[in-house]
């Protein structure tokens, strides 16, 4: 894990679903529709000043785990984030077809 990562146990609402969810201190997007916000530079910083939502484009696997690439909708920023146990496997199906 980067040096730069700061946990930060936050729970939040999906700007994109209003899904409720329970912060782990990992919790980085909406287990429900995958979709995240635009809110760190750097993992749990809290320091980019867009806030705009990350859209889920795209699904890859990397050493055996789930990765989510999300694109933020209002300036383009694009990550990429491991998905979580509990994240919704008809989501991560559905959206890692649109890829193929």
């Amino acid at each position: 894990m980067s040096h730069t990562f700061k946990k930060r146990t936050e729970d939040f609402v999906c700007g994109h679903c209003g899904t409720e969810t329970a912060g782990s201190g990992y919790t980085n997007h909406c287990p429900v529709c995958l979709w995240s916000r635009h809110v760190d530079i750097h993992p749990g910083d809290r320091a980019a000043e867009c806030g705009g939502l990350m859209e889920p484009v795209g699904v890859m696997q990397k050493h055996g785990e789930y990765r989510i690439q999300h694109r933020c909708v209002v300036c383009g920023h694009e990550t990429v984030m491991t998905a979580a146990k509990d994240d919704r496997v008809e989501t991560l199906i559905a959206l890692s077809s649109k890829n193929g």
